[in-house]
């Protein structure tokens, strides 16, 4: 959300519960009779001159922002110097002689008042004697407050708000939930009846406090201490609640007591909010600083550092990987070179401290190890970083040297090895060296070694110095000297131990560098204290072998091909452990949950969270009871808390039977670590209804009292010792199986046998909880046998859970609990035992009792059926509405096909008339064209004919013509011999035969033959030149008509055209092709 601020106060983990209750002063110390009166009075006081403040409203949200917020420093100089800035920066359009902008300089260190846009921001220099606010009164009077108390801290250092209204405040139950910050802040906006006009004071720094002040009198009203308040939030930029803000405070001095309040405010300038957020932003991040020469002493001040280990290994290509990390524990390859990297900053004190310089980076086996045990390390590079914050030290390490042997060894699988980094740091102002000492655990691999999971690298560790201020005669500096450290671990290692401390305190602590050397390949050494584990604890290892993945792999892609059939090696892989990476999926396998359901599933877990569950406040209480050890789901209002109240809430309303009972919690919190909400809701439900889960909870949980009673029988056949000592002693078996049979033992012990036998149970059912169950008596009969009836109780509570949180016991027990006999004959056997029993019990029992219980049995059974009866007609009125407005709709569809129906088959009988004329036209126009065809053959076959002749008439003419020719060359030539033998004629001719006329000579007379000759030639001529015209004129013909057949038949295929049609038009093309127009053309040229 933007301009939201949200911090955790002082960076705080948990809630801070300390002394400093918020209290409502009254002047003069009155009653609640007062109280009401001066409230009333102010509220009335408000409300009357809301009238004159309207007048100047426009020139208040015409300010800019930046002069909404003007901040004073501590010197009058720098508090005069920032007044006369802010006026200079003041922008009023308006131009009227009474600015908005007021200021009063006081003498001697009175505080100088900044009136910005009626607001009003003081800063307190020194202590003055009285400190004038200016009220917002027709008269601009200054109001003199005499009594405002400081902060002990930090004097005068605070930031007025004016013009703030207090809707009220509201109990929440998840203080850090912005979702219920914003529901009560626009319940409180709305239906607010009581608002009154406050003047906020915000203090600078994080040891300070909220104080609101009754704007008229200024009298305090409230007050809060800024590390009381747990979040702060601004209304929805875009809603009625933008100009709103909120935050929440812890109330109460113990832990039965306490309580948490959500206190609403309301600006009447929107553009404030954001700066009186940014005001508690900088309150809560800000360390107050104290001057040097200050007279004000701080008495043992506590730092803290934040230190973070990164190992690197040599990758043999000339430079380093990181190790991977699981949980807090090391993943080493042994007989390769490592590089160690430290980082440590300073994250909190009222002071900086500043690293000066890297006195030596140590290692050893071992913890809680001696300073003569540590060994020094060479280091490649210490410095700042570019940021100059933090200060990285890193050093080489060889663990292949005989003294750390123990960290080249490769490690059993189920143990670590502890060991311990130190580093010494010089800061400016201490005495001595300060050590750091990070004690980690780690398991040694072989060097080809590879990691098929890689999580997170680094390991942080929180440090809490406590310094103690010494004398400094030769220098002004302060001085300190170290009074204890102690490492976040064992703070949480105590709070495991003892109760919770309510008073925000430091304990002593202990010199890290004391203590005896640890046994090496330990594994988890927590407390044995009896405050019994916590819900979620514990650490799963991810570690598989390669095999065993292999293994894995192989029956998945079997069981993937036929899900209705387990493979044979499944039960055996189930029972040996289920690897943490691939649980979640064959969870799903095991439970038998198909795509099918898990999509069915999905559409009804996104409408069932959307509905309204009567059983929403118990599951609210119950979530943060809820694996409060594991970090998915210790942040409240975090995603895990979120996701598991979703959860439980779908559940309730899909099994309205059952609703939400206390344990389901703890079971779908189990499913959510491995699976989405989704698929967790599918696996709960077929947890509850396919495995007989929800029928302990079923008619006053008396199948719960079967199982109680064939445990006990169990007990008595397979423990008899036991039994009788728990007989002898009072114990029974509802006293510890209870929590065993409702959660399925996922409520008291460690995750990692948890999920081990979450494992075992959906592989074969309801009856592994018998086998669990006798395991545990069994594993653990010499110690119950030597207990009385508290001890045995108190072992059930806190040593049974503590004693498997190691991956051997857990181990030992499900290799014990599936090595017992399951008998199902023997359970049947002891139902059918309780059952005459309570037949036996029931006919001993006073008749009235007995039908008394009956009675109200049978009208608890009558309202649940009366309830069901009224849900039933319900759903089958609206089932009825529902179907009869179906009804109505496939009526009028069946309507409207009929009318398309009638209409289709009109159209029909249309189509076929029209097919039939078609047939008849196509079968006409067969036949013309059958006709048509024929006729045309007749003329090409006469055509063929004529042609044929004037070939042979073409011929005869030419060899005639050729015959002629020839006969007149020859008698050309014989009479050009004889005209040459004529002396008088030769001189007609030249000597190449052509005639010379040199003098007109007398005409002779021609020869009548040669006349004859050359007019038979041009009469033959004349003869084949018409024989072709004729017969071009009569292929012309021919071509026009078929050219007009063409266009006749073109006519018919433009209205209908068929593919028969268009072969008689490609038959008729190739028939009918005769010589081309432009030959007649040229046999007319020729005869011309």
């Amino acid at each position: 959300m933007e301009d939201a601020v949200s911090h955790s106060s002082l960076d705080s983990d948990e809630y801070v519960l300390v002394n400093g209750e918020p209290r409502l002063k009254i002047p003069g110390d009155g009653s609640s009779e007062d109280l009401e009166r001066k409230m009333q009075e102010a509220v009335l006081t408000s409300s009357t001159n809301h009238a004159s403040n309207d007048a100047n409203m426009e020139s208040v949200v015409a300010a800019h922002d930046s002069d909404l917020l003007v901040k004073l420093s501590d010197s009058a100089e720098t508090m005069t110097r920032s007044c006369d800035e802010a006026i200079k920066s003041i922008d009023d359009p308006i131009g009227d002689t009474d600015s908005p902008v007021q200021t009063q300089s006081q003498k001697s260190g009175v505080a100088e008042t900044v009136v910005v846009g009626k607001s009003k921001f003081y800063q307190a220099c020194g202590k003055p004697e009285a400190l004038t606010l200016h009220v917002d009164d027709p008269n601009n009077v200054p109001t003199t407050v005499e009594n405002i108390p400081e902060s002990p801290t930090s004097p005068g250092s605070c930031t007025v708000f004016n013009r703030v209204t207090y809707l009220g405040c509201a109990s929440v139950n998840a203080p850090r939930s912005e979702a219920e910050v914003m529901r009560n802040m626009a319940i409180l906006n709305e239906k607010a009846k009581m608002a009154i006009d406050v003047t906020l004071l915000i203090p600078n720094t994080s040891e300070g406090t909220v104080r609101l002040f009754e704007p008229q009198s200024a009298a305090e009203m409230a007050c809060y201490k800024i590390h009381r308040i747990l979040f702060c939030a601004r209304g929805q930029l875009e809603s009625p609640e933008a100009h709103c803000f909120a935050f929440t405070c812890s109330h109460g001095d113990s832990i039965d007591t306490a309580i948490f309040q959500c206190h609403v405010f309301r600006c009447e300038i929107p553009d404030a909010v954001g700066k009186i957020l940014m005001a508690f932003a900088n309150a809560f991040r800000r360390i107050p600083h104290l001057p040097v020469n200050s007279s004000h002493s701080i008495e043992d001040p506590v730092f803290r550092f934040e230190v973070t280990l990164e190992v690197k290994e040599d990758d043999n290509k000339g430079g380093y990987s990181s190790c991977p990390k699981d949980k807090n524990c090391f993943k080493l390859r042994k007989n390769l070179e490592k590089k160690l990297i430290l980082t440590a900053q300073q994250t909190a004190g009222f002071r900086e401290l500043v690293i000066e310089r890297c006195f030596g980076l140590l290692i050893c086996p071992g913890r809680n190890v001696r300073q003569s045990d540590m060994h020094l390390l060479d280091m490649v590079s210490l410095g700042s970083s570019a940021e100059g914050r933090q200060y990285v030290i890193s050093g080489i390490w060889d663990p292949r040297d005989s003294t750390f042997e123990v960290l080249n060894t490769e490690t059993p699988k189920d143990t670590r090895v502890y060991m311990t980094i130190a580093v010494d740091l010089v800061i400016v102002g201490i005495q001595e060296p300060v050590r750091f000492v990070i004690e980690t655990k780690a398991k040694i691999f072989q060097q080809n070694e590879r990691f098929w999971y890689f999580p997170k690298r680094t390991l942080n560790e929180h440090f809490y110095v406590k310094l103690k201020e010494i004398e400094n005669e030769t220098s002004t500096e302060p001085r300190f000297e170290v009074a204890s450290i102690e490492s976040g671990t064992d703070v949480e290692r105590r709070k495991s131990m003892l109760p919770l401390s309510l008073h925000h305190s430091h304990p002593p602590t202990s010199s890290p560098s004391t203590g005896s050397m640890s046994t090496l390949g330990e594994i988890d050494d927590e407390s044995d204290a009896d405050e019994p584990l916590m819900s979620g604890s514990g650490d799963v290892s991810k570690d598989c072998s390669e095999g065993e993945l292999e293994d894995w792999a192989e029956t998945l892609a079997k069981w993937r091909l036929n899900l209705k059939q387990r493979p044979n090696k499944l039960a055996s892989l189930v029972r040996r452990g289920i690897p943490e990476a691939l649980r979640g999926e064959v969870w799903q396998l095991l439970a038998s949950c198909t795509a099918t359901e898990e999509q069915e599933m999905f559409e009804s877990y996104r409408i069932l969270i959307t509905n309204d569950s009567p059983w929403e406040q118990v599951i609210t209480r119950d979530i943060h009871r809820t694996f409060p050890a594991h970090d998915f789901f210790k942040e409240a209002g975090g995603l895990g808390q979120d996701s598991l109240f979703k959860l439980s809430k779908a559940y309730s309303v899909y099994d309205e039977e059952i609703g939400y009972c206390q344990g389901l919690s703890f079971l779908a919190a189990a499913l959510l670590l491995h699976v989405p909400e989704e698929q967790a809701f599918c696996i709960l439900v077929k947890i509850m209804f396919e495995y007989g889960h929800r029928n302990l909870f079923r008619q006053n949980f008396e199948e719960l009292h079967l199982k109680f009673y064939q445990l006990e029988r169990l007990m008595e056949d397979q423990l008899p010792e036991l039994f009788n000592h728990f007989m002898e002693v009072g114990i029974e078996a509802h006293m510890f199986a209870s929590q065993w049979f409702l959660t399925l033992f996922t409520a008291k012990f460690p995750l990692l046998i948890v999920f081990r036998i979450l494992d075992v149970y959906l592989s074969e059912g309801q009856d592994t909880v018998f086998l669990i169950a006798v395991a545990l008596l069994k594993t653990s009969r010499k110690d119950l046998l030597s207990l009385d009836f508290e001890g045995i109780l108190k072992y059930f509570r806190v040593s049974l859970p503590k004693k498997y949180r190691t991956d051997e016991n857990a181990r030992e027990l499900l290799s014990v609990a599936m090595g017992l006999k399951k008998s199902n004959k023997k359970l049947k056997k002891y139902e059918k035992e309780y059952i005459t029993m309570k037949e036996q019990e029931m006919q001993q029992e006073d008749p009235v009792t007995r039908l008394q219980r009956e009675n109200k049995r049978l009208q608890e059974a009558n309202m649940r059926l009366e309830q069901e009866n009224d849900d039933l007609a319900h759903e089958l009125v609206i089932s009825k509405i529902a179907l009869r407005n179906e009804l109505d709709v496939v009526e009028e569809t069946a309507e409207c096909l009929q009318k398309e129906l009638v209409h289709t088959h009109k159209l029909l009988a249309e189509v076929e008339e029209d097919k039939a004329r078609l047939e008849l036209e196509a079968m006409q126009l067969k036949e013309m064209c059958r006709r048509e065809l024929q006729h045309s053959e007749a003329e090409n076959s006469r055509n063929a004919a004529i042609i044929t002749d004037y070939k042979q008439i073409c011929t005869q003419l030419s060899e005639r013509l050729e015959k002629q020719q020839t006969a007149a060359r020859q008698e050309l030539a014989q009479v050009k011999s004889q005209i040459q033998s004529c002396e008088r004629c030769s001189r007609l001719l030249s000597p190449d035969g052509t005639k010379c006329f040199t003098a007109p000579a007398p005409q002779e007379a021609e020869d009548p033959r040669l006349k004859s000759a050359e007019s038979m030639v041009r009469e033959l001529e004349l003869q084949l030149a018409q024989t072709k015209l004729a017969l071009v004129e009569s292929e012309c013909k021919t071509q026009d008509l078929t050219h007009q057949l063409g266009a006749a038949l073109s006519e018919v295929q433009t209205s209908k055209s068929t593919w028969f049609q268009k072969t008689l038009n490609t038959l008729k093309d190739a028939t009918n092709k005769g010589p081309p127009q432009r030959d007649a053309d040229a046999l007319r040229k020729s005869s011309t």
